[in-house]
């Protein structure tokens, strides 16, 4: 049980960290500079969709989607609770500084960008009969009896 919740730490971590590099690369390198802002952050979207495409597929072989899926799930709202409130902290900003509706926006935004990663590495998995079920299924297929019995 605690190994799944350190995968599911580490997988948080991950996230959060993702995104407090993007929010230090947009002060220090971009400061005011509101196109180069939105290439980051959309490059920060890409990058922590790619993060759960790739636990989508690592998890997806070994586990079936109703366990790994909660898991990802969990990290996903823990890394958007760190990413809303002490992330724009960590590089002096208010989290509800620019309003309640670009913080909604972004919390919207960000559960997009994690649920197409997820969805798309499973989907790029099942599409490969790389996944739990169809490796289980295929196992099955090979140790069945290939002629009836008498």
């Amino acid at each position: 049980m605690g190994q799944r919740w350190r995968a599911v730490g580490v997988l948080t971590i991950a996230l959060f960290a993702v995104n407090v590099v993007a929010r230090l690369i947009i002060r220090f390198g971009f400061d005011g500079d509101e196109a180069a802002a939105d290439r980051v952050t959309l490059g920060m979207f890409v990058v922590i969709g790619l993060i759960l495409a790739g636990t989508a597929i690592v998890w997806g072989q070994s586990r079936p989607p109703a366990q790994w899926g909660v898991e990802v799930a969990a990290a996903i709202g823990m890394a958007l609770a760190l990413t809303m409130l002490v992330g724009p902290l960590l590089v002096g900003q208010n989290p509800f500084g620019s309003g309640s509706a670009t913080f909604f926006w972004q919390v919207l935004l960000y559960l997009l960008a994690t649920s197409i990663g997820a969805i798309l590495g499973h989907l790029l998995l099942t599409t490969l009969g790389r996944d739990y079920r169809s490796q289980r299924l295929q196992r099955l297929a090979q140790s069945a009896p290939t002629k009836p019995r008498r």
